[in-house]
């Protein structure tokens, strides 16, 4: 890696610490590029490789600055651009750990992080995990990465290397994407959360007609047992969401950038 900057001009690399500065938001924000199980050594080299990767093709056509501070600007353009695209996909995988939080409340599992909150450990819960396992699972299976990094690709078309990105479009996507977090993660979740709620109405019922019966104690475990089925029954439809969600995410990610 050294060898091969030490062979780079001095146009090639401004160009390839602006190419850095786009790629380098992908390995802070976005699904599996940031991951905490990839050490930080190898985020540094695979973000540098991309960037050496697509310096070429990022300075067909560009004039680059000389002057320190519209470096500066450029530089700072970039990383704007490259996390308003990390972003959108990001916001998918919190959609996902959002619905699985949903069925940890309603089932009951996050029942002691609600009543003692200093004891939670900062992780989700058992379902949230388990969504987040099973949707970087189908992400890596459907070839995320390769969509990422070809959106990343697309985005030096869209906003050239010396261009800034309007503002306007960034910050309006970017919102709109947040905005529809709590809607698409009540909708994943909403099976399983009916049917706790149909789960919830019978024990009430029973415990109306039946007043000696403990319905917390039987009820807890009978309340798991359905978000287990239920989850389990409602996973394999999660590869064709995320699927469709992941192009939804790129092209509103790729939509929302248009060069001052």
């Amino acid at each position: 890696m050294a060898q091969l900057l030490t062979k780079l001009s001095g146009g090639e690399l401004t160009g390839f610490i602006l190419v850095l500065a786009r790629i380098a938001p992908l390995f802070v924000v976005a699904p599996l590029f940031s991951s905490k199980i990839l050490p930080s050594r190898v985020k540094v080299v695979a973000a540098c490789g991309i960037s050496i990767g697509l310096t070429p093709l990022a300075l067909r056509g560009q004039h680059i600055p000389s002057g320190a501070l519209p470096l500066a600007e450029l530089v700072l353009a970039g990383m704007l651009t490259g996390f308003g695209f990390a972003f959108a996909v990001a916001v998918m995988f919190a959609v996902v750990e959002s619905a699985g939080s949903f069925i940890d409340y309603g089932s009951g599992l996050s029942f002691g992080s609600m009543i003692n909150p200093a004891s939670a450990s900062g992780e989700g819960g058992p379902f949230s995990q388990l969504h987040g396992i099973v949707g970087m699972l189908i992400f890596l299976a459907i070839g995320g990465d390769a969509w990422m990094l070809r959106g990343i690709t697309r985005t030096f078309q869209l906003v050239p290397l010396t261009s800034f990105p309007r503002l306007t479009s960034l910050v309006g996507g970017s919102v709109h994407v947040f905005s529809s977090v709590f809607g698409a993660a009540l909708e994943l979740a909403a099976p399983v959360l009916i049917a706790l709620f149909v789960t919830d109405a019978a024990f009430g019922v029973v415990s109306r007609v039946v007043p000696q019966m403990n319905v917390f104690a039987v009820g807890f475990p009978a309340k798991i047992a359905v978000a287990i089925v239920l989850t389990t029954a409602t996973l394999p439809f999660f590869a064709g969401w995320i699927n469709e969600q992941l192009s939804l995410s790129v092209g509103a990610a790729l939509g929302a950038l248009h060069a001052v």
